[in-house]
């Protein structure tokens, strides 16, 4: 959280529009067959044969998505990257370019956009994809970054969010609720650290957490591990607002209820023991918390045999009749009914 206040600054105004865009783009290479032109015309040209296109767009505002106070401009970076990668691999597609848009103020340096793009470059990197054009533009105040994921897959291979049936498992891949304590810890630190400039917050506690909210992974892996156990969901989502929420959104496309079960839910133990620490039910923040982008999807009940015991996922309930409701059931085995309380960027309150 110290800056350093000597580091050099180039003026982004120096560089002009396209010089700033040759200075950030010149590092991408082109790795994906289905890429024929990226950087460098009025367009790009890409060519899937025959595959169906999948496409999906994030807006990221300071402020709103992302606090710069504790969010390093490379993390940032990849995190943009992640959370629309993620969204191709939730329609069990897979990801293979993106487009990266800014709008960026002239408080920041040409060095910080470089960071920035550093994190770009580390995420298409780890997911194999091409980064194929974008836009720069000014922002009064503030960064906003758009970025557009593109993917690829066969159509008997796409799933969507509705196609669960009433008898269906609820199955989602690694464990919940680690982001948004991640979170809670940041923003503790920079409140401390408002207080006294020169207080450097211990994290060593909190690397899980904080490495979740800060740097999360997208589950590009998925995929192939459910392609090997001869597994394709009937329905898939993302989880970026909260698992009640992602929970309803298949139920609701589906026409269907669900039964959730508390004592299912993973949860990695440092997140157990900070929620304790913070004086939070892990439960709550669990299925609330947002920003997991782990993949929530159901498959077929003759799958069970082949999914179970994977330490990729955990099944966490089944789906019912849409007259049975939506319901959490408890380690006491009371039903409660399932609400939506996740994260909504069109109101002011999480």
């Amino acid at each position: 959280m110290i800056e350093d206040k000597n580091q050099q600054r180039t003026s982004i105004a120096q560089l002009g529009e396209f010089g700033l865009i040759d200075h950030l783009t010149g590092q991408f290479e082109i790795t994906q067959p289905s890429t024929l032109k990226g950087i460098g015309d009025d367009a790009a040209v890409l060519d899937f044969k025959g595959k169906k296109t999948v496409v999906s767009t994030d807006l990221l505002i300071e402020g709103v998505h992302f606090d710069l106070a504790y969010m390093p401009l490379k993390h940032l970076g990849y995190k943009a990257v992640s959370v629309n990668v993620s969204d191709i691999c939730a329609m069990n597609a897979k990801p293979t370019q993106i487009t990266v848009s800014l709008a960026v103020s002239n408080r920041f340096p040409l060095e910080a956009l470089e960071e920035l793009y550093a994190g770009i470059a580390l995420a298409a990197k780890t997911y194999n994809i091409d980064v194929i054009g974008g836009d720069t533009t000014s922002s009064q105040k503030g960064l906003l970054i758009s970025i557009t994921a593109l993917g690829e897959a066969e159509e008997k291979e796409i799933v969507y969010r509705k196609g669960a049936t009433s008898t269906d498992l609820l199955v989602v891949s690694g464990d919940l609720g680690a982001a948004y304590m991640g979170l809670q810890i940041l923003e503790r630190e920079k409140q401390v650290f408002l207080v006294n400039p020169n207080n450097q917050p211990d994290l060593e506690n909190y690397t899980y957490l904080i490495e979740r909210q800060l740097k999360p992974e997208a589950r590009v892996d998925v995929r192939e591990i459910l392609e090997k156990l001869e597994i394709k969901p009937t329905s898939m989502i993302d989880i970026s607002d909260g698992l009640s929420s992602e929970i309803m959104h298949l139920c609701k496309q589906s026409n269907l209820g669900c039964n959730l079960y508390e004592d299912k839910l993973p949860l990695d133990p440092q997140f157990i023991n900070v929620c304790e620490e913070f004086n939070i039910d892990s439960t709550t923040v669990a299925i609330n918390g947002g920003e997991d982008y782990e993949l929530l999807f159901t498959i077929k009940m003759e799958d069970y045999d082949k999914i179970k015991g994977n330490p990729n996922f955990t099944v966490i309930g089944h789906m019912t009749q849409e007259s049975e409701g939506k319901h959490l059931v408890t380690r006491a085995n009371t039903k409660i009914e399932l609400k939506a309380r996740g994260w909504n960027a069109l109101s002011e309150e999480e």
